[in-house]
């Protein structure tokens, strides 16, 4: 066997199996097995067959995150994760099973026609998560903030006198009373919910604003808040899923991985264009679509923003518009 030809491996993977798609030089059909998902299984396959040879393998993102990327990796053989998105598919292909996809997946990873995805370590996947659950905390307290008010709204407490959740709706809130015990004890339990999310919250802010504060993440951090709408929180949600911008050679490359391009349907004379596509990552997406509008008021310095730029270096300062002593840029940009 010729060294520079190497043995392709692609799995499709579930909760409790997997299925193994293998392709040995010069073989066209490929070769279907299928296994418990048990680290030692896989460590024995993929064992066996670097003994015949190099071995590259792939497997589509989803239910195993990146835990068996780095089971494959630890057997010394070179792993990709696909991103399941930009898989080709055919519109006529009505049949789906696990073994298919294996086959399908495989031969595509030896013509080339499958995209992979950036892997972060294991400390970067960390701080990701950390901050996704800090997503997820804010999105409870939307929810227990709907609830306690359409409770109240149900029954005839309605807050007129000035806009939710300041300081004095919490003083009105806190005042409610309900003669009827079952009522009163359903208030509680709402309000209780609320007030525990948002602790949570606050709690959960405190150590994201430590790892910014971290060797990795203080620069990039402090570069990003630079930029109007972008404080601490968006800037490492932009850092934890972006994860390294130099691997984009143009801006073009980073809003298209972002989703954040227009959709297209052009044939021949007919150029047809829509909304933006919404393709890839949704939490740096979101995060990024706020910042942005920010930048549909008059460009002015606020006196928070001098205090974020004011020991970051001035080529970093030059670049973000809307900063100070960038009035020009920001003019030209809005």
């Amino acid at each position: 066997m010729h060294e520079s030809t190497p043995i392709y491996v692609a799995l499709d993977d579930s909760k409790r199996k997997v299925v193994v798609g293998i392709l040995r030089p010069g073989q066209v059909d490929a070769e279907l097995r299928e296994m418990p998902k048990e680290p030692h299984l896989i460590r024995r396959l993929f064992q066996r067959l670097t003994r015949e040879g190099s071995v590259r393998a792939c497997y589509e993102a989803g239910v195993s995150g990146y835990d068996l990327y780095r089971q494959i990796t630890a057997c010394e053989v070179e792993c990709q994760v696909i991103a399941p998105a930009l898989t080709p598919r055919r519109a006529g292909q009505r049949i789906k099973t696990d073994w298919r996809d294996a086959g399908k997946l495989v031969r595509l990873f030896r013509a080339g026609e499958l995209t992979p995805i950036h892997v972060p370590d294991e400390a970067e996947e960390a701080v990701r998560d950390l901050v996704r659950c800090r997503e997820d905390a804010q999105r409870d307290v939307l929810r227990w903030r709907h609830r306690l008010l359409k409770f109240l709204d149900r029954h005839g407490r309605l807050y007129l006198t000035g806009k939710n959740w300041t300081h004095q709706h919490w003083v009105w809130i806190r005042s409610q009373h309900f003669d009827l015990p079952v009522l009163q004890r359903t208030f509680e339990a709402t309000l209780f919910a609320l007030e525990q999310a948002l602790a949570r919250v606050a709690d959960l802010d405190k150590d994201v604003a430590a790892q910014a504060e971290t060797e990795r993440y203080r620069v990039a951090v402090g570069w990003l808040r630079c930029f109007r709408g972008i404080d601490t929180l968006s800037a490492m949600i932009l850092v934890t899923e972006i994860v390294d911008f130099q691997r984009f050679h143009h801006p073009r490359e980073l809003m298209a991985y972002l989703g954040l391009v227009p959709s297209e349907y052009s044939s021949g004379e007919t150029s047809r264009r829509g909304a933006i596509t919404k393709a890839g990552n949704s939490h740096a997406r979101r995060a990024l679509v706020e910042a942005a509008w920010h930048y549909r008021h008059h460009p002015s310095v606020s006196g928070v923003l001098r205090r974020r730029t004011a020991d970051q270096p001035p080529h970093v300062v030059g670049q973000a518009p809307g900063a100070p002593n960038n009035g020009c840029i920001a003019a030209t940009a809005i």
